[in-house]
């Protein structure tokens, strides 16, 4: 046996002796002052020598009942919910035998009153002597205050309880709660593990000063990001470094723990919003479907697919012409990227025989098409590069989809659709008009998906900001008055596979992104946390790029019907043959001329056939 585990024989073995030995001590406390209680305390009447019979036996009877129910296996947490309820069946069964023993001796060694009353009493002193030796236990596990960091929590919910409990029982814990804060007035007398709450927001600063915090804990999981941003600003006036619990997402339903407690980041300040997902209907058309994911490789196409393997797909078929991409998203998935597997797919959605040929052999059910370029200024000098993707690559894509019977496609579209003044916005729009076509030619599922901007992915504000920070500035933004939509691409994501499930056919559904930022403030709060001076530079608006962004365009009304944050906007629909007469060689402001008029909002006057279930 080795040295760990004769260590833990020995206090499995040690518990079990001083659990047997606390148990027969407190049935002999029992015993007496249920005996003496029954003769008024009057020494005199009392048997003793029944009594000192009395007590081995209801020993030995706990014994065998604690034994029968597990008590003294070591199976529970001491003094746990689940080791009380064990032990109230065990004295219960001991009670009730030993009741029965008294009464078949003649004459009976204790008063049946004795019997009964003991074994409650016993009940009672067995449980307190757990929860001694448990708050004991958690008191020497707890950290101390002079090798921690002063905490002041936020949020007296469940959150709040669960980090609160978990600091207290690690000795190694960084941080030690010294305050809670919360603003709800029914909360002003709880206290939490000796923890109480001292106030609100509003007594932020004086809290802080009075308990010489260090630090403020936002511990409410479900906290939006209007809510972190104003703690972060208060904290920030009484010098308090400001750390935060994972989202309720994030959180995947566990307990919150020490290990979740991270530092503030920008993303919290502008993704964090209360989504409502209907689990049903999307496991309704997800569920042991075959599910195609073009541009897998990407921000929103590898988080597309790791949602969606959280449904039983029958299949989960990865695209991409990116090979590093492709490698990312099976590590994410499987813990291993070998590539040797036929979910992952090397192809160009521009290659129509390839993708009509993919279509034919795997058969796929529902198609998430993420694939796209999307980069702004790349786009203004090579239009023509965006036509044969967006635009065309698009059009492969929904064409094989409708060839081979694909029940829903679902569009990946961008704010910069609504109202577009830029290639990218253009090509776009057209793929939504496209995507609208076949919905009507079809009577299917095919629909568009329109959001802005993907705090983190590939070559957004934030990621180059950062990257910034780490060359040592300057942060560049356009202009001082530029606002953006931002949202997380977990919380995107998962708001797109919502929409695929209540869309309707030929349908642009809109989420609500919250209020737009402006970019120069998210620079200034990040320049603000930098180690060193950091400036920000304003280098003005690019070609194509607009002040502020919009998600619904002109003539497009905010109808929610079914979902809080998701909009239904009927897209006119439009001819691929009139896509198909672009000439992508031709000169730059050509191509942008020919995609300025196909954006036009003209419909070719399909009537959709009834969608077939």
């Amino acid at each position: 046996m080795s040295g760990r585990a004769l260590l833990v024989w020995n206090w499995a073995r040690t518990r079990t002796v001083a659990q047997v030995a606390i148990d027969g001590l407190m049935w002999a406390v029992a015993l007496s002052f249920a005996t003496a209680a029954r003769y008024d305390f009057a020494g005199g009447r009392i048997d003793k020598a029944g009594l000192l019979a009395t007590i081995p036996l209801a020993v030995v009877l706990q014994l065998g009942a604690g034994l029968t129910f597990g008590l003294y296996a070591g199976r529970w947490r001491f003094g746990s919910f689940e080791e009380v309820a064990a032990l109230a069946k065990a004295a219960g069964l001991a009670t009730v035998a030993l009741f029965a023993f008294n009464l078949s001796v003649r004459p009976q060694p204790i008063p049946r009153s004795a019997a009964l009353g003991a074994g409650f009493a016993a009940l009672v002193l067995m449980a307190g002597a757990r929860y001694l030796w448990r708050l004991q236990l958690e008191r020497m596990r707890r950290p101390t205050e002079h090798d921690s960091t002063r905490l002041l929590v936020f949020g007296a919910g469940e959150g709040g309880a669960q980090v609160i409990t978990a600091m207290l029982r690690d000795p190694d814990s960084p941080y030690f709660p010294v305050g809670l804060l919360d603003d709800d007035p029914r909360k002003r007398n709880l206290r939490i593990n000796g923890v109480s709450v001292v106030g609100g927001r509003r007594q932020l600063e004086e809290t802080a000063q009075r308990l010489k915090a260090d630090a403020l804990l936002i511990a409410i999981p479900s906290a939006d990001s209007e809510l972190v941003a104003e703690l972060t600003d208060l904290a920030a006036e009484v010098d308090l470094n400001v750390k935060i619990l994972p989202s309720v997402r994030d959180l995947f339903g566990g307990a919150a723990g020490v290990a979740d407690i991270r530092d503030i980041d920008v993303k919290d300040f502008l993704g964090r919003h209360q989504i409502e997902t209907d689990m049903d209907a999307i496991a309704g058309y997800l569920t042991a479907k075959r599910v195609l994911v073009t541009g897998a490789g990407g921000s929103i196409g590898s988080e597309l697919c790791r949602q969606i393997s959280r449904f039983g797909p029958a299949e989960l078929i990865m695209l991409d012409c990116n090979e590093a991409g492709l490698h990312a998203v099976e590590l994410s998935l499987e813990g291993r990227a070998m590539l040797d597997n036929d979910a992952v797919v090397l192809a160009d959605i521009r290659d129509t025989e390839g993708m009509n040929h993919l279509f034919e052999q795997r058969k796929p059910e529902v198609v998430f098409h993420a694939a796209a370029l999307k980069h702004l200024p790349l786009l203004e000098r090579t239009p023509g590069e965006a036509v044969k993707t967006n635009v065309w690559g698009t059009l492969t894509v929904l064409e094989a989809a409708a060839a081979h019977g694909v029940e829903r496609f679902v569009n990946i579209s961008t704010d910069k659709a609504a109202d577009p003044s830029s290639v990218l916005g253009y090509t776009k729009r057209i793929a939504e008009r496209l995507t609208a076509h076949f919905a009507a030619v079809q009577g299917q599922w095919f629909l568009s998906v329109r959001f802005g901007n993907v705090l983190g992915s590939s070559g957004s504000v934030l990621t180059t900001f950062r990257a910034q920070l780490q060359a040592g500035g300057p942060l560049t933004v356009t202009d001082p008055e530029v606002t953006r939509y931002f949202m997380t691409v977990e919380e995107a994501v998962e708001l797109v596979i919502q929409a695929g499930a209540i869309g309707r056919p030929g349908e642009v559904l809109v989420l609500d992104m919250g209020e737009p930022v402006r970019i120069a403030d998210v620079a200034l709060r990040l320049a603000s946390q930098a180690e060193r001076t950091t400036r920000v530079v304003y280098t003005g608006l690019r070609p194509g790029e607009k002040l502020h962004e919009v998600l619904l365009g002109a003539g497009e009304a905010d109808v929610r019907p079914i979902h809080k944050m998701i909009s239904h906007v009927p897209a006119p629909a439009l001819c691929p043959l009139e896509a198909r007469t672009m000439d992508p060689r031709e000169p730059a402001e050509a191509v942008i001329k020919a995609l300025q008029a196909l954006c036009a909002d003209h419909d070719e006057s399909v009537s959709p056939p009834p969608p077939s279930h």
